[in-house]
């Protein structure tokens, strides 16, 4: 029971800046991407400012 309700909330759990800064950066393509996506969130893609 308690595993289950874990689970529900780590389901329901947002994900914090860097968990979706390092899943965008694990999401490139070649190295050129992966410098174009460095480049982005540097320039504050996923910070709200």
């Amino acid at each position: 029971m308690l595993k289950q309700f874990k689970n529900f909330a780590r389901a329901l759990r947002v994900p914090s800046t860097e968990e979706r800064e390092m899943a965008y950066l694990n999401g490139s393509i070649d190295r050129i991407d992966l410098e174009y996506r460095q480049r982005q969130i540097d320039r504050g893609l996923f910070r709200k400012f």
